[in-house]
């Protein structure tokens, strides 16, 4: 897996952990998924991906998601 899937794959568990957790547990968790779709909404415009830097530290490799 490359750094643009892991981000991506990633970005979808948070939001589906978010709608999952707003629907079981409290409305509160839905805000998990708004923050991370405010964060996904940032990335496209600035770059700048908090989830990316710490992939890449991890050693994920980069290459491009969509070919």
């Amino acid at each position: 897996m490359n750094l643009d899937r892991a981000v991506l794959a990633f970005a979808g568990l948070v939001v589906l952990a978010g709608l999952a957790l707003g629907y079981w547990v409290t409305p509160w968790f839905y805000l998990l998924s708004a923050f991370a779709g405010l964060n996904m909404l940032q990335a496209a415009f600035t770059g700048f991906c908090p989830a990316a830097m710490i992939f890449k530290l991890l050693g994920v490799r980069p290459g491009n998601a969509f070919k």
